[in-house]
């Protein structure tokens, strides 16, 4: 059977070639018909039509691609298609760079507090000892460092 099949190849690619017309590739529909010719063969019975159980077997296999297609909906919100492959960078690094530039403009002050606490995390308490002051003062210093960074990063709003 597999030299029989052998000799049916240019007829199945010719039939993959009709069916497919761009859907799909054609080779992979042969390559599919070839597989499941060869899972099944037990049910082929000898003295029939071997072409005509390749091409009824490429003609299912066919159909059935095409409806599974049809139930995989694309585009839709849950798609990975519709994801981006990678984010872009520039508009980040630059928005970085402006955020450094903001900060280095702040008050010597102001900076280190906000820079021991929202950057390196401490809490207010260890703050307060590093730069030797009040809790409060601490507070206030990064408070208003926020607010000044937030004004010069977008004075818009």
């Amino acid at each position: 059977m597999s030299d029989d099949i052998l000799d049916y190849l240019p007829a199945l690619r010719a039939f993959a070639r009709g069916l497919c017309r761009g859907a799909q590739d054609p080779d992979d529909l042969v390559q599919e018909t070839l597989l499941r010719a060869i899972e099944y063969a037990d049910t082929y019975r000898p003295g029939t039509n071997l072409r005509a159980w390749l091409f009824t077997i490429m003609r299912s296999r066919f159909y059935n691609n095409c409806r599974r297609a049809g139930r995989e909906t694309t585009g839709q919100i849950d798609c990975v298609s519709a994801l981006p492959k990678s984010q872009p960078s520039q508009e980040w690094h630059l928005r970085h760079k402006e955020m450094l530039q903001a900060l280095d403009r702040l008050p010597a002050h102001y900076r280190e507090a906000l820079v021991l606490i929202s950057v390196l995390g401490e809490s207010y308490v260890n703050a307060a000892r590093i730069l030797d002051c009040d809790i409060g003062t601490i507070k206030s210093r990064v408070s208003r460092a926020r607010r000044i960074l937030r004004d010069m990063l977008a004075p818009e709003f």
